[in-house]
Order: C-alpha cells, then structure tokens, then sequence
C-alpha cells in the first residue's frame, strides 16, 4: 500500500494485499525504516487494490463476494530479480505479473465503487515498496545493496484482508485462490452494503476522470 504516508491512513480503511515473507529477509530492513505501510504495520507486499470497502461497508455479502472473486483465480509463483522506480518510490518488480493485474481487475470490476487507489492512476503497476521518499542517493546506494540478494521467488496462494485501527493495519481475513476456503480474524459485525454503480469499468472511469460516493448505507452513485 504505497503512495501514502502514516499521516493520510485513517481509522476504517481496508486493502487487499499479497504476502510476500520470502522477501522479509532482504527488505526488511530498509522498510521499516523508509516504507510508510511497514511503519503502520503491513508486511512485505503487493497491494492488489487500495482503498478497498471500508471496514462499515463490509459484511457477510462483501466476505461472500471476494471469496467467489479471488478463488476463481489460481495460486501463481513470482519472481523478483530487479528493482524499479516510480516517483520517490524504490520497489521489487514481480515477474511475470499478469496474475497481480487479473486480481486488481477482478476486484476493480466486481466493485467499481472502490478503483485502484482511488482512481487516481489509469495503469496500475504492481509493485513491492521498499522505500518511498529519499532522495536518489539513498535510493540508488537501497538497490545496490539489494543486487546482491536477488533473485528471489515467492508462491501466491491467497490474498489478504487488511483494516486500518486507527493506529496500525491489521489482518482481518484470508481468502484462498483457487478455492473457497476464508479465515476471519475477528473481523467485528459490518453495516450497510455496496452495490455496484452500472456497467462502466474502473480503468473506463479513472480514464474518464469520474468517481463515486456513498449514499447513505448501502448505494454508490456516479459523480
């Protein structure tokens, strides 16, 4: 969940990521003390999509959903053997990444309420911050000290519910690719739900510059 700062993370927010533990031992490090989403609590990832529903806007429903969603997807293995940069950003680039994209698209597509970083991008690039906002200095001398721990791989096999407390992100439920199986980590009884907001794609509104808001509990309408 890059491109955020702990200031701009607030009490309900919801993501959906991709562990990544067999990066923790070359990245670690470094983001604990440069990546904003280490600092409040996400391990080594790949956001699939956020902002997602927030926490009042996810219930039984939403869990039905994304389990349907994600298990239509299958368990993919990655690989990382370089480094990339966005603006102020250093990251692992996972190869192939294809899965990644489907699994945004899916979720973008089932709740366009709800576009990738909150439309603000039209392409989306998956991605593991390792560091974000240091200068090109610090940034190159972060890659060079990474070169000589690639490559590494890692296999998918589900994607993860993650809730902002107000404080830290926490992990609220698992969903399994390619299956059905959800394991809920004390996620509190949700009010109100979401429904979709017609037939136009997120990617279709971010390029056309709309949006959505909530009204009331349970609709979305365009903007």
């Amino acid at each position: 969940m890059a491109n955020d700062s702990t200031s701009t993370f607030q009490a309900g927010q919801t993501g959906l990521i991709v562990r990544i533990p067999e990066a923790e031992p070359a990245v670690r490090g470094w983001r604990e003390r440069l990546a904003p989403s280490a600092q409040a609590g996400v391990p080594a990832h790949i956001t699939v999509l956020f902002p997602f529903l927030d926490e009042s806007g996810i219930d039984a429903v939403v869990y039905s959903a994304l389990a349907e969603v994600l298990g239509s997807h299958q368990a993919f293995d990655l690989r990382f053997e370089r480094c990339g940069r966005l603006p102020e950003v250093l990251y692992l680039v996972p190869e192939p990444d294809t899965q990644l994209r489907q699994l945004t698209e899916a979720i973008a597509d089932r709740w366009p309420e709800a576009p990738p970083y909150g439309g603000r991008f039209a392409e989306i690039v998956p991605h593991l911050t390792i560091a974000q906002g240091p200068e090109d200095a610090a940034l190159e001398e972060i890659e060079a000290d990474l070169t000589g721990r690639l490559p590494s791989t890692s296999h998918v096999s589900s994607v993860e519910l993650m809730v902002h407390d107000g404080v830290k992100w926490q992990e609220r439920a698992s969903f399994t690719l390619g299956g059905t199986q959800v394991m809920r980590l004390g996620w509190p009884a949700a009010l109100g739900q979401w429904t979709s907001v017609g037939p136009v794609s997120w990617r279709e509104r971010a390029r056309r510059g709309l949006g959505c808001r909530r009204v009331g509990r349970s609709r979305c309408r365009s903007r």
